[in-house]
Order: structure tokens, then C-alpha cells, then sequence
């Protein structure tokens, strides 16, 4: 009797088990996978230009990035630990390429601000847009939302880097 007691218990465990850590939903994980590989690029990005920047203006954006989405990507990291979800490893291979490019760029200051802070930014905000609004998980909508503030202010910065020809 006691042998069965512990058996049925832990098949209760093993059916329950599955509603506790129930996965997120394909809409999610895509968020989940994107928004990590995207805040590893910057992250990367970010150092990248405290290292080959040529002005104080992009040495300072690069530090920026590399703070701010540090930050995020271990927010993102608990986040999809407590939802189930699966993050990427690396930086995504066209993402590597674009840092690899940017290593050996000539107008290095020019085209980090145009590819991660003008290209990279409008991509990352949109993703983020789509899912504070239509996401299935409501921890999910309020990290977007909590994230797009940073986003902005990103893109803004790049935008008067631009302008203002401090690259």
C-alpha cells in the first residue's frame, strides 16, 4: 500500500508538473529568442565601440548599450527561467556577421551608428511594440513594455549622433 502511495503520488507530480512550467506559447518564444539574440548583438555591439570608436560620442553610446542591455538580457535570462522558455547561446549568426563587418569597417563611428544604433534599434522597438501588445503572457507585455523607454531613448541618441556628424 505504502509502495503504491508513493507511486501514485509521483505520477500526480509528473501530471502537475507540466501546468507549473507550462511553456510559453510560440508568439512568446519567438520574443524570447529574438529579444535575447538582440540584447547579446547590442551587448557585443556595445563593446565593440568602446574599443574601435573613434569619437567620445560613440565611445559613450557603446558604453551605454553595453549597460543598458546587460541589464535587460538578465532580466530577459529570469524571466524565461520562471516561464520555461529557451534562450539562445550566442549572438545570431547574421548579428555576428554584421560585429564581424563592423570590426573591419574604415568608417567605423559612421556605420555603428547607422547599423546599431539607427538599423538595429527601429528592428529591436518594433519587436518590442508587437509584443506589449499582443503577447500571451502578461509578465511577457510588461517586460516589453518596461524595456521600449530604453529602446527609444537608444534610438534617439543614435538619431543626434547622426545629426549632429559626432561619429
Amino acid at each position: 500500500m505504502k509502495r503504491f502511495l508513493i507511486s501514485a503520488m509521483a505520477a500526480a507530480v509528473a501530471i502537475a508538473s507540466p501546468a507549473v512550467f507550462a511553456a510559453v506559447s510560440k508568439k512568446d518564444q519567438e520574443f524570447f529568442t529574438k529579444a535575447a539574440g538582440g540584447g547579446m548583438f547590442e551587448v557585443e555591439a556595445g563593446k565593440l565601440a568602446q574599443s574601435k570608436g573613434q569619437s567620445d560620442g560613440v565611445k559613450s553610446f557603446g558604453s551605454m548599450l553595453e549597460k543598458d542591455h546587460g541589464a535587460a538580457n538578465e532580466e530577459l535570462k529570469a524571466l524565461a527561467a520562471k516561464k520555461g522558455a529557451k534562450l539562445p547561446d550566442a549572438v545570431p549568426a547574421k548579428m555576428q556577421k554584421t560585429l564581424d563587418k563592423l570590426a573591419k569597417s574604415k568608417h567605423f563611428d559612421q556605420d555603428f551608428v547607422k547599423e546599431v544604433g539607427l538599423h538595429d534599434h527601429k528592428t529591436d522597438i518594433a519587436l518590442f511594440e508587437k509584443t506589449a501588445k499582443g503577447a500571451s503572457d502578461a509578465d511577457v507585455k510588461a517586460f516589453a513594455s518596461k524595456t521600449l523607454p530604453t529602446l527609444k531613448e537608444h534610438l534617439k541618441h543614435a538619431e543626434g549622433l547622426k545629426k549632429g556628424g559626432k561619429h
